[in-house]
């Protein structure tokens, strides 16, 4: 049998006195793209925190690579994670923020994309020298997206990697959450966007005040 990349079980969350996540059960195996919907409001970047060791439940279990999700160096060698609210370095450029993951995050046999490679797909080329203020918010989006694949990683955690883009791009994300998981990555995220979970064929869940539901997409 198959183990679970992530284990959810009996999750509750609270922010101040507010029910957040009420009894969540979620488990992700290894090559899956899971999507998880649902209105705004409903918990869902929250499950994503709990997920990336950035929020703590309040009750039940989770478990990514079978342990506790920790926000140390140790889990994010596997994890990567684009963030609803991504903090940038002011004076750097799309390039050097691109080469600066990179170089921190290769490993020894240098098996990674280089940096141009990466920014052509991300179609960020044209805008390598630019600084982040002067984006579009689509090219900073992608830029965010540029960032966690240029890098090694098990497990990418995404919240609602749609924003900003055009149709044109999403279709070209697709393919690439789609390249990641056939190399033997897995994927989760959060979005808005019924035909992002179509065209990758995610497993579909969606939150409702809080609690997960098993869907299908047709």
């Amino acid at each position: 049998m198959r183990e679970p990349i992530i284990d959810v079980q009996d999750l509750h969350v609270e922010l101040g006195a507010n029910p957040v996540l009420r009894g969540v059960d979620l488990m992700v195996y290894e090559t899956e793209i899971v999507a998880v919907a649902g209105e705004n409001g409903t918990g869902k970047s929250t499950l994503v925190r709990c997920l990336a060791g950035l929020r703590p439940p309040t009750s039940g279990k989770v478990a990514v690579f079978g342990s506790p999700p920790a926000d140390d160096a140790e889990f994010w060698r596997s994890v990567a994670l684009v963030a609803a609210e991504p903090a940038w370095y002011p004076g750097l450029t799309v390039r050097e923020h691109v080469e600066l993951v990179r170089v921190t995050h290769t490993p020894a046999d240098g098996a990674l994309p280089d940096v141009d490679e990466v920014l052509d797909r991300c179609g960020l080329t044209e805008r390598a020298d630019a600084v982040p203020l002067n984006l579009s918010n689509g090219q900073r989006q992608r830029l965010c997206l540029a960032t966690a694949l240029v890098r090694p990683s098990r497990l990418l955690l995404l919240d609602e990697p749609e924003q900003g883009l055009d149709s044109a791009f999403r279709a070209r994300l697709a393919a690439m959450l789609i390249e990641y998981a056939r190399g033997g990555g897995t994927v989760v995220m959060v979005t808005h966007d019924p035909g992002l979970i179509e065209a990758t064929g995610a497993r579909h869940t969606v939150l409702s005040s809080g609690l997960l539901a098993t869907g299908a997409v047709r």
